[in-house]
């Protein structure tokens, strides 16, 4: 496979069907929300765009590679942006300008952590935007970074491999990180109120933070009335 864009012969009947219908970011994102979450019962995956639409499930780094194959096919290029935390528990969107502004596509177990719409002016402030939704008793966002897959990898068949796509995972760790300074006492004061959150609320996580305004629309279990929890952010 080259550093170019699959063409349309490589993609299957359904494939196609598929990414005509997913031609922009908010589709697809609707598509990843409807998605179960890949909880990777059977042990670890790491699955192409290929098996992503074969089993209908994904976790966020499969979700964000489906996203950059659906996407290249619209005339995006396919690019992810890669957050380091405090506690090595990286987390993988898909990103994407529209008329100079930063947006992304992503799919996590935690709803602060899904997509963004484009009205970013840059990539770290869309980085940002994760900050206060990342933290809760273990994560931090450290440091970020922007990879573009079509020179990362190459001939690399990240696209549409039948197999689990190590190399993709590697390639974001090895990559080099923007630091992204972390403010103990701010990170205190979200950790505090996360974890009074969770204490009031067990088994919900919270859904309203600021900033609220530029998410995506997230999928449907956190949309229901239980999630729409008021609870006073940190002073």
């Amino acid at each position: 496979m080259s550093a170019a864009k699959a063409p349309a012969a490589a993609f299957t009947p359904a494939e196609r069907r598929l990414i005509r219908r997913l031609d922009t970011p908010g589709r697809v994102q609707a598509y990843l929300n409807a998605l179960p979450y890949n909880t990777e019962p059977e042990g670890k995956t790491l699955r192409s765009f290929r098996a992503v639409a074969r089993l209908r499930t994904a976790h966020c780094l499969e979700a964000a590679l489906a996203a950059a194959v659906i996407l290249e096919q619209h005339g995006y290029p396919p690019l992810v942006l890669s957050f380091e935390s405090i506690d090595k528990l990286e987390h993988v969107i898909f990103v994407y300008r529209r008329r100079g502004r930063w947006g992304s596509v992503a799919r996590s177990r935690d709803p602060g952590l899904h997509g963004r719409k484009a009205v970013f002016p840059t990539a770290r402030a869309l980085a940002m935007s994760y900050f206060e939704p990342y933290i809760d008793l273990t994560g931090c966002i450290t440091a970020y970074a922007v990879a573009d897959l079509r020179k990362e990898l190459g001939r690399y068949d990240w696209r549409l491999s039948e197999r689990n796509v190590w190399k993709a995972e590697q390639v974001l760790i090895d990559y080099p990180h923007h630091p992204l300074p972390v403010d103990r006492t701010r990170l205190a004061r979200w950790r505090a109120w996360y974890r009074a959150f969770t204490e009031r609320h067990p088994g919900k996580k919270p859904v309203r933070y600021p900033g609220r305004g530029t998410w995506t629309a997230l999928p449907r279990e956190y949309a229901a009335a239980g999630y729409q929890v008021r609870f006073p952010w940190p002073e």
